[in-house]
């Protein structure tokens, strides 16, 4: 899958919210856009290098509304946004050269994979044609095309990588073949995540709310309530989590008791020693009004058995 951000010279149409190591998102103009299932292996790339691998988790589809862009000439989509020349656009089909596109709206199907809790940085261990080299077709040039797998976990091996193949394996065991498949959900793209991140970082420093002090790129920006139905980020609505409990919280596995502020487990996380010590334990950090009135939210959300 190939992920390039802002940094795209395909012209056609204003891209997609890419964040590599957490989802990956596309509609039903990309070709091969219906074969990608729950389940699925995937390796995200740059064109330079590979980024990471992982093992998708969920897929949120719903629709929306795509800006799509053409030549006023030729009318095709195959157009280029130059960044220091002008005019701005060139055609490939008819070489033609204009300011402003022609365009249309259309409306798609969309997919958001999930895929963050598996996810290993291959450090762009990689390079572009190597990878390329490990198709099912190398001269492809679709953003979603087939992998020879076996092959690509051997280059892996030979790049020092293959401790990061042996855990997607691994993972790929476990993964219940019954969740295969999408799911329709409501889908908002999260403008502002890196700055809402960063504030979060500013007034807690790199800890964890619910594990303590820790790395700063094992922290992720944890909304206490769901993003998706409101649409914006309150700076009182946050918390920095680990990953694997951001996800845990997310599902309401971990969760915060709203009347003794201390962690509650769910009964099943009880057998795992890396988070039976959490339960009943005093938040690393302290709520202040507004977080506690979200955290109340969340368990009303997820513990109503137990309020």
């Amino acid at each position: 899958m190939l992920a390039v951000g802002a940094d795209r010279q395909h012209g056609g149409n204003d891209g997609y919210d890419d964040d590599p190591d957490v989802h990956y998102s596309w509609d039903d103009t990309v070709p091969n856009a219906r074969t990608v299932a729950i389940g699925d292996r995937i390796v995200l790339w740059d064109k330079e290098a590979v980024l990471g691998a992982s093992l998708i988790e969920g897929i949120e589809t719903g629709h929306a509304e795509k800006v799509l862009y053409r030549c006023p000439r030729c009318n095709k989509a195959n157009i280029k946004r130059r960044k220091r020349e002008s005019p701005q656009f060139r055609c490939f089909p008819c070489s033609d050269t204009f300011e402003v596109a022609a365009t249309r709206v259309e409306r798609v199907e969309t997919f958001r994979s999930r895929h963050d809790a598996n996810w290993v940085d291959l450090g762009r261990c990689l390079d572009g044609q190597t990878l390329r080299s490990l198709c099912v077709s190398p001269k492809s040039q679709l953003s979603m095309r087939p992998l020879v797998w076996d092959a690509f976990v051997e280059a892996l091996r030979s790049a020092g990588r293959g401790r990061g193949a042996m855990f997607l394996e691994e993972a790929a065991r476990w993964v219940q073949p019954c969740l295969r498949g999408h799911r329709p959900a409501r889908v908002r793209v999260r403008v502002g995540q890196r700055g809402f991140r960063e504030r979060l970082l500013a007034t807690f420093g790199p800890v964890c709310a619910f594990t303590g002090p820790g790395p700063v790129a094992a922290l992720e920006a944890a909304h206490l309530y769901s993003y998706a139905a409101v649409g914006q980020h309150h700076d009182d609505g946050g918390l920095l989590l680990r990953r694997d409990v951001h996800r845990l919280f997310d599902q309401g596995d971990i969760a915060v008791d709203p009347h003794t502020l201390t962690i509650s487990l769910r009964d099943e996380l009880a057998r795992y020693p890396g988070y039976a010590p959490l339960q009943g334990q005093p938040l690393a950090i302290k709520l202040d009004r507004g977080q506690v009135g979200w955290i109340e939210k969340h368990w009303r959300q997820h513990r109503s058995d137990f309020s």
